[in-house]
């Protein structure tokens, strides 16, 4: 028979009991560990070294009221709160056992026992305290995981007085359930608007689930968004979890739903409506609870104008309103913004010592920034990068609009002329990804992901 890989620790002043309780459990967990008291708790033993602990509930002589197991319960279960309690009680002493239930032990034997119902006990005992570090290891990792990914998103610069109405807006609404809607042009920091939400919110400690849905083909928008069963469709080898069930109590980001076709448009429409989704090659309706927050650049009203958007999704998704200004309508936030970039980039390229000179910050001041924010951290980490010395000069930061943009007629690369042609486009008509997709004769998702191959 194969040992389980578990360190139980009995305690009770009466050794028979504990002499019993180790050989009936020797040969099924690791380590069986024996005290007579558990006032070793007091002299620096570490309760957290121990899978599951069987505690008697008196040890002074004379004493029959549990008093001395219950507080010992108060103590592991405040420090150590996953840990398995199992608590041994002498006949007739069931309300002391229910007592300890109460204050977070799992089950309790009776004195003297059976063995095999004493065995399944505390094997039943020790599986549900697995499963509980188990949860508890998966919502640690869950929230380090969405810490760096906060970290990594950036921070919210917001010293402007435009910026400061949208932060107050932010606060307004992130303590409530309500479905926000964040406009802005390309790199104005929507997802940081929604990260910022949901870091306010109720929903913190849950999770916050990002889509792209420029980047979803049509073809997989169903299943990308509701999950699909094995066997659904050629390439659905598992079931699978759509982005709606993962975000489950948590906060759901759309990005770029303007890129929506009519048809998937009414598919979510139907998904936010009955709070429910059905997946791909299931019949079985799943509930499910997302706080919603969409984002696009594109001008939604007016699409509704023009029958490209649904005016009832338009209404479900923005209870609330967020307009992101552009950075040139938020130039006082230029240097803050700039420190910030500035410390990232030298730390990441170890450049302890570089600095930005005061020559250089006015330079970016009097830029007209169309690619905004992400221009703005583009620029300086290429800056950072290529700088040779310990001082940024004006000299040293390449503006896109003063760079060289045109293609260049003595190279034949095929990938270099389309880069330079979109670059070209954008920067006409001010990173509008519409006006920019019209100009090409491309489809937006297509520009989108253009975009992204060529990091632009």
């Amino acid at each position: 028979m194969n040992k389980k890989e578990g360190k139980i620790l009995v305690i009770d002043d009466d050794p028979d009991i504990r002499l019993t309780a180790q050989m009936v459990l020797k040969k099924h967990f690791e380590q069986i560990v024996l005290w007579k008291s558990p006032d070793r708790f007091s002299q620096g033993e570490d309760m957290g070294t121990f899978d599951l602990v069987l505690l008697d509930m008196n040890f002074t002589p004379g004493a029959s009221n549990g008093e001395e197991g219950l507080y010992w319960i108060r103590e592991i279960t405040r420090n150590h709160p996953d840990m398995a309690v199992v608590v041994i009680t002498a006949y007739g002493d069931v309300n002391i056992a229910v007592q300890a239930m109460k204050l977070g032990a799992i089950d309790f034997v009776v004195k003297p026992w059976e063995n095999q119902r004493f065995l399944t006990t505390v094997q039943s005992a020790y599986r549900l305290g697995q499963s509980r570090r188990e949860i508890s290891n998966l919502r640690s990792t869950r929230e380090t995981l969405q810490n760096d990914m906060d970290q990594a998103s950036g921070t919210m610069i917001a010293d402007s007085p435009a910026m400061q109405d949208v932060m107050e807006t932010i606060i307004k609404v992130a303590g409530t359930d309500v479905n926000v809607l964040v406009l802005g042009e390309n790199g104005t920091g929507k997802e940081l608007v929604a990260r910022e939400i949901h870091r306010h919110s109720t929903r913190s400690g849950q999770v916050f689930m990002h889509v792209d849905l420029g980047a979803i083909p049509e073809t997989l928008f169903e299943s990308e968004l509701f999950g699909h069963l094995k066997g659904a469709f050629t390439d659905a080898r598992d079931d699978r979890k759509g982005r709606f069930e993962m975000a489950h109590q948590g906060t759901l980001f759309l990005d770029e739903i303007g890129n929506l076709s009519f048809s998937l448009q009414s598919k979510l429409l139907t998904a936010i409506q009955r709070k429910e989704i059905t997946r791909v090659g299931s019949g079985q309706p799943v509930g499910v609870d997302v706080r919603l927050i969409c984002a696009t650049n594109m001008p939604l009203k007016k699409m509704v104008e023009e029958n490209n958007f649904r005016e009832d999704l338009l209404y479900r998704i923005n209870t609330v309103e967020i307009t992101l200004p552009p950075l040139r309508d938020r130039i006082s936030d230029i240097p803050a913004l700039s420190k910030h970039f500035m410390e990232q980039f030298r730390r990441k390229y170890r450049k302890d010592n570089l600095t930005l000179s005061s020559s250089a910050m006015d330079k970016l001041m009097r830029y007209h920034w169309p690619g905004n924010i992400r221009e703005l951290q583009h620029i300086l980490e290429r800056t950072v990068i290529m700088a040779e010395n310990k001082e940024i000069r004006p000299k040293d930061i390449k503006l896109e609009s003063q760079a060289e943009t045109h293609v260049h007629h003595s190279s034949l690369n095929l990938e270099e002329i389309e880069k330079n042609t979109i670059l070209k486009a954008l920067q006409k008509h001010h990173y509008n990804l519409s006006a920019t997709a019209r100009e090409l004769g491309l489809g937006r998702t297509t520009l989108y992901r253009k975009m992204n191959k060529y990091e632009l």
